[in-house]
């Protein structure tokens, strides 16, 4: 049986990498569609939905219009607004679907995904690769001692709140004060 410190030793590298693999410049460059005016709405399917979900309660912290798709709350998109799509495969039909909706109605979309030329790739404005192991194994993808799309949703996790922190810092405006003043006080 491998020691758990081996196991834990090689997930925090597995996904070091794939962190260090993710193009930064263009990464920087996107938190633009964060800090521009309009709404932000995600949207993304199973682990890479939870992954959205928290992204969205950063975005909330930080102070940002923030919706997650499928939600009851969850308003119309429209022009001026922002479709951040999470999907692994870049082909899930349903984000698909979405994802065309939302580009219809003159939203700017971005995709994260480990495939940049996917079908949801092709529609969107913009994408962020996140060379990281799927469900799928697809030859071109790292290997990983992780099941399923562990890889990918862990890093994109990660990569995510740096974004959020990223955009902050450009803005200059915000601390970790004004983010716990927006934590929820209902608890």
């Amino acid at each position: 049986m491998r020691p758990l410190t081996d196991i834990l030793e090689t997930v925090g590298t597995e996904v070091q990498s794939v962190l260090q693999s993710v193009d930064a410049e263009k990464l920087a460059s996107l938190s633009r569609s964060l800090n521009a005016p309009g709404r932000i709405f995600l949207l993304g399917e199973g682990r890479s939905g939870l992954v959205g979900k928290m992204f969205a309660m950063r975005l909330m912290h930080g102070g940002y219009d923030v919706y997650v798709v499928g939600e009851t709350i969850t308003p119309s998109i429209e022009a001026n607004d922002t479709l951040i799509v999470l999907s692994g495969s870049g082909k899930t039909a349903s984000l698909l679907n979405a994802t065309e909706k939302a580009k219809e109605t003159g939203a700017y979309v971005l995709v994260f995904s480990t495939d940049p030329n996917s079908p949801i790739a092709q529609v969107s404005d913009e994408t962020v690769h996140v060379p990281a192991a799927t469900k799928y194994r697809r030859e071109d993808e790292p290997d990983t001692i992780q099941p399923l799309g562990n890889q990918f949703d862990q890093s994109l996790h990660l990569l995510l709140d740096a974004l959020v922190i990223y955009a902050q810092s450009e803005k200059g405006t915000e601390g970790n004060d004004a983010f716990f003043s927006r934590h929820s006080n209902l608890e």
